[in-house]
């Protein structure tokens, strides 16, 4: 039986979220954009940490101690799942159950299998369902995505993109710990093949590596996933906590010519050090002074002369996440990033997992959702 969605909201009332988890996503990503996002007011928050939350969020917000205690307020419209991966799928679970709308922070479930029941659940009770793949709204994806619209790389051929970092030291966290939902392969994968979906589509075949490599690392910290596509385009995926010569994190290769960039988006260290998008003036959020370069072929007959110049990197737009959703739940605009592409991620995933547990390579045939 489908349930009745609530009624809308007019334009001027605010939707009332609650946020589940303030740890490191909860506390750097959500609770920022979504107390800055116009037309929704965070107003609950479940957490073990009271007296953080009433710190950073003051006494508007109220603490529940325990995810059921929030669900069971009645009286949201919103509720994002920010805690351990592990708890995502039976969290939003019991949020869609509780007539709310979710947003989960990535990665959607563990697996494609866990994933889908909660697609039929959203549909069931006629509520949105999304995934908080922020990376869409990078400086670098955005301003990849306007090159490879332009047609200046002429036909791409190979793509990488990478998160390089150096951290030989292994941390006493859950996300580096050998649990389920732990590791690098998780964390920073779904973002990478997301993107990959987002710029060139489904691959047809794919190759994955995942290992352990740091001394006294309990969980991955090493992966790469190689895409490969019917038109012959090539797309190098990785992350890596043993990186202390980073290559860039963006590099597309075409006939044309080719683009790289390398520093990370500056977002996520500006949410960490305190600072916040201000609604009034959007364009002064994620603004970076770093530039990629790009490689341009003067002649196609002499491919030796290539022009370089700098290329100004975009600016980032994580506010456009909330301010979608916002939109969705109004009925005036589209899931920003809906759970049927979420889903794909998870599918990719899994079978990235079996490739690099048969040590070859597999055909990419992603299920209907």
């Amino acid at each position: 039986m489908v349930s009745s969605p609530l009624p809308l909201p007019d334009a001027g009332t605010a939707l009332r979220v609650g946020l589940l988890g303030y740890g490191y996503a909860g506390r750097t990503f959500h609770a920022p954009l979504l107390r800055t996002t116009p037309g929704l007011a965070l107003v609950a928050v479940a957490s073990r940490q009271p007296a953080q939350v009433l710190t950073d969020l003051g006494p508007q917000v109220t603490v529940h101690a325990e995810p059921a205690a929030l669900l069971a307020r009645g009286d949201l419209d919103l509720v994002v799942v920010a805690t351990p991966n592990d708890t995502h799928v039976p969290l939003a679970e019991a949020a869609l159950r509780a007539g709310c709308a979710v947003v989960v922070d990535k990665p959607f479930a563990l697996d494609a299998r866990q994933a889908e029941p909660l697609l039929a659940l959203a549909r069931q009770q006629g509520k949105l369902l999304s995934v908080f793949h922020n990376r869409r709204w990078d400086g670098d994806f955005l301003t990849a995505q306007a090159l490879l619209a332009s047609g200046r790389l002429g036909t791409l051929r190979h793509a990488r993109l990478h998160f390089d970092r150096y951290r030989p030291t292994v941390r006493a966290r859950w996300r580096e710990a050998d649990v389920p939902g732990g590791g690098l392969f998780i964390d920073l994968m779904p973002h990478l093949l997301d993107q990959a979906l987002q710029l060139f589509g489904t691959p047809q075949a794919l190759s994955a590596d995942i290992a352990r490599l740091r001394e006294g690392g309990l969980a991955d910290d090493h992966a790469s996933v190689q895409l490969r596509y019917a038109n012959g385009l090539r797309v190098a995926l990785g992350a890596s906590m043993l990186s202390a010569l980073p290559g860039p994190r963006f590099e597309l290769q075409g006939t044309h010519g080719a683009w790289r960039s390398w520093p990370l988006d500056p977002q996520e260290d500006a949410l960490k050090a305190g600072h916040r998008p201000d609604p009034a003036q959007p364009a002064a959020w994620g603004q970076t002074l770093e530039q990629g370069e790009l490689l341009l072929a003067q002649h196609p007959d002499q491919p030796d002369r290539l022009t370089h110049q700098p290329w100004p990197t975009q600016a980032g737009r994580y506010p456009a996440y909330y301010a979608g959703i916002a939109a969705a739940l109004r009925g005036q605009g589209p899931n920003p990033v809906p759970a049927q592409e979420a889903l794909q991620v998870m599918q990719l995933l899994d079978l990235a997992r079996q490739a690099d547990q048969a040590r070859r390579e597999l055909p990419v045939d992603l299920r209907p959702t």
